[in-house]
């Protein structure tokens, strides 16, 4: 059994979303969920469930309702329960290799992201030279390298948006900033806005902080300006988080003049607006937009090079005025003593070597997003994809396919992929499925391949509104 966590009642009530059925009883509908929510990954294998008293107060059922639903889990091998520990979820024995979404021979189409670009290595091997002069003290700093900070502003400064460096703290990749910021900034029960749908990890964040999420929309062909501004009229968020450029996982991008409007509703409510632009680099057919951060100076902005060099690298940043500058160094002591000395040099020799960086991923992105279109238009040609002008992936409307049930079939094929409940505050989103195209054109043809076969599984072999439930 892996180690235990609990997932408390608040966080299973938004994972679970419109779990209740037509076609199945209570209590089979609720079991089936759960069963489905370990094996796509979002709640680990050893997660320790609520108690059943909890939830049913929680889920507005009867425990009876609640304990039948446990029961047949536990029947089915999905659940141990052991008294005085509580109820966790596992795997039946002999299922682990063709369940685990960690499994070495899966298609992983979980990641929008690249292998490394080719120049790392030797970013690497320059760095070594470079090391000697930046090991004579105790390498603990939470604001980060010099170098690296004054690599930062110049690129932002290079962009029209004067910046010192006394205005960034070096982190361990976008997410550790965001993590920062939230903390500096957010206390438990603040409102805090977010897109809808977004990045699933900064409903984590925000979530964990105690903050009250409230969403503003954002679909295919854009952002609804009014009703985000209408959201912050009414409920004066603390925070605004929002990823401005090429947006994870729709693709999209505000306008120029959306941009003035986001940042002045925020001014006007107080709110700390957050621009996340990790995925700012990956402009294919765009053209250049202005920072966020331009349009209004308490902008905070989060960048990282974990798209356009390597995730691995783990190099991110906040830019901020100095005030929430120091807000952040306050309390960062407690979280962590800063970022490896060694990856800041590499971040600094690959900042100076953006341009390289951006025009080899412009060519693999155009290449990829084109490849992917096609393998669409010959797989799924039942299917009307939305063309992106940058970023990593496509967010495909799947008509009628649940992709719950899609991400169950398709591990039976080879390959993982997130359902798209995952990018929402509320279990919505399951017919909408995040293609990332980071892939080389051959693991796109066996990927796009192996989702034809499941989709066809869920559709064909499973009758209309019963999917994936025959293993319950």
């Amino acid at each position: 059994m892996a180690p235990t966590s609990t997932v408390t009642p608040a966080r299973l009530l938004r994972e679970l979303g419109e779990w209740r059925r037509d076609d199945l009883p209570a209590y089979r509908a609720l079991a089936e969920r759960l069963r489905l929510l370990v094996l796509d990954g979002r709640l680990p294998v050893g997660t320790r469930l609520p108690a059943e008293r909890e939830l049913c107060g929680r889920l507005e059922l009867s425990r009876n309702t609640v304990a039948a639903a446990y029961g047949l889990l536990r029947e089915r091998e999905y659940l141990e329960s052991v008294r005085g520990s509580g109820s966790r979820l596992r795997l039946p024995e002999g299922s682990r290799g063709r369940a685990d979404l960690v499994s070495p021979a899966l298609i992983d189409f979980r990641k929008a992201s690249f292998e490394a670009h080719p120049g790392v290595m030797d970013y690497y091997r320059r760095a070594l030279e470079i090391l000697p002069g930046e090991i004579t003290d105790s390498g603990y700093d939470t604001r980060g390298l010099p170098m690296l900070r004054e690599a930062i502003a110049d690129h932002y400064t290079g962009r029209g948006l004067a910046t010192d460096p006394e205005q960034i703290i070096v982190t361990s990749g976008a997410q550790h900033a965001l993590h920062l910021v939230t903390r500096a900034l957010l206390r438990p029960g603040d409102r805090a806005l977010i897109e809808h749908p977004s990045y699933p990890h900064a409903f984590d964040t925000l979530s964990g902080a105690g903050a009250r999420i409230v969403s503003s929309p954002i679909d295919p062909h854009g952002w609804d300006i009014e009703a985000a501004e209408e959201i912050m009229r009414r409920h004066t968020p603390a925070l605004a988080y929002v990823m401005p450029d090429f947006h994870n996982p729709t693709g999209r991008s505000l306008s120029e003049t959306d941009r003035a409007r986001l940042a002045q509703a925020t001014a006007r409510r107080g709110t700390t607006l957050i621009a996340d632009e990790t995925t700012a680099w990956l402009d294919i057919d765009r053209g250049d937009r202005s920072p966020l951060a331009g349009h209004g100076p308490g902008i905070v902005t989060l960048g990282s090079l974990g798209k356009v060099a390597w995730g691995g690298l783990r190099i991110g940043w906040i830019r901020a005025p100095r005030t929430v500058v120091e807000r952040v160094l306050a309390v960062r002591s407690g979280v962590d003593l800063g970022t490896a000395i060694m990856e800041q040099i590499v971040g600094t020799l690959a900042l100076r070597d953006t341009e390289v960086m951006v025009g080899f991923r412009r060519a693999q992105l155009r290449q990829n997003r084109d490849h992917l279109l096609g393998l669409l238009a010959e797989h799924f040609p039942e299917w009307s994809p939305h063309v992106v002008n940058g970023g990593m992936s496509l967010w495909q409307h799947t008509g009628g396919v649940s992709t719950l049930a899609l991400a169950v079939a398709a591990r039976a094929e080879g390959l993982a992929i997130v359902p798209g409940t995952r990018f929402g505050t509320d279990g919505g989103f399951d017919h909408h499925l995040r293609l990332p195209f980071g892939y080389s054109p051959d693991t796109l043809t066996a990927g796009i391949r192996a989702l034809r076969r499941a989709a066809d599984a869920v559709e064909t072999h499973v009758p209309a509104g019963r999917a994936s439930s025959a293993m319950i």
